[in-house]
């Protein structure tokens, strides 16, 4: 089995920056790529961003300049460093890991954390 958990939201205010965390942990073998989407209430779970193994990474628009996504390979995490936060990033975030469990590399496995809440808010 495999775990993906989030930590690091809350309230903000505007201006304002915050730090996502994310650890994989369990069966893993290789990780493809890990990243970030958010979704608000009535609308669908968008990317904020991607890291792929070998370091690329991939930015909504939005948040090009203002957010960065990096990863400790070593230890199965990502983070998503949030700056100049502005009342249309809060959302509930949620950590997205591409994973494979096994060494032969027959399917490539989606995994999600449970969220974490973003209020930017003064």
């Amino acid at each position: 089995q495999v775990q993906v958990v989030e930590s690091g939201g809350g309230l903000v205010q505007p201006g304002g920056s915050l730090k996502l965390s994310c650890a994989a942990s369990g069966s893993i073998f290789s990780i493809v790529v890990m990243g970030w989407y958010r979704q608000t209430p009535g609308n669908k779970r968008e990317l904020v961003a991607l890291i792929f193994s070998g370091g690329s990474t991939k930015y909504e628009d939005s948040v090009k300049g203002r957010f960065t996504i990096s990863r400790d390979n070593a230890k199965n995490t990502v983070y998503l460093q949030m700056n100049s936060l502005s009342p249309e990033d809060a959302a509930d975030y949620y950590c997205y890991a591409a994973i494979y469990i096994t060494a032969d590399k027959t399917r490539l496995y989606d995994y999600w954390g449970q969220g974490t809440q973003v209020t930017v808010s003064s």
